[in-house]
């Protein structure tokens, strides 16, 4: 089955706007690893508060992130069927690429001396 299957553009979208930051990437590694606080999140980068909440909302918008409370403190965690999404939107792009390749072998492959056919 195809994972990108109902996937639509605007969620690919989302999902590569999300990861085109690199302290969001950094962000989404480590809630990957295990949930994390916003706050803990925040004290690992030289920004404010604020624009770390912000960085967590893209990926959470993106369904990169869910969050949960627990007190006061707000908690995320990595959604690893987010990710294969964006694998498998990666491995469309790969097969299309090889489609292309091994289209070109074969027109190569026609015009190789010798070749009768």
């Amino acid at each position: 089955m195809n994972t990108t299957e109902g996937i639509d553009e605007d969620a690919a979208d989302a999902l590569f706007h999300a990861l085109s930051d690199r302290t969001r990437r950094d962000i989404l590694r480590r809630v990957l690893a295990g949930e994390h606080s916003v706050s803990t999140l925040a004290a690992s980068y030289d920004m404010s508060f604020a624009a770390v909440q912000k960085h967590v909302a893209v990926l959470e918008r993106a369904g990169l992130v869910s969050k949960r409370r627990s007190g006061r403190e707000a908690l995320a965690t990595g959604e690893v069927d987010a990710v294969r999404t964006v694998t498998a939107l990666l491995d469309e792009f790969e097969q299309v690429w090889r489609g292309r390749v091994a289209a070109i072998d074969r027109l190569l492959a026609l015009d190789e001396p010798g070749d009768t056919t």
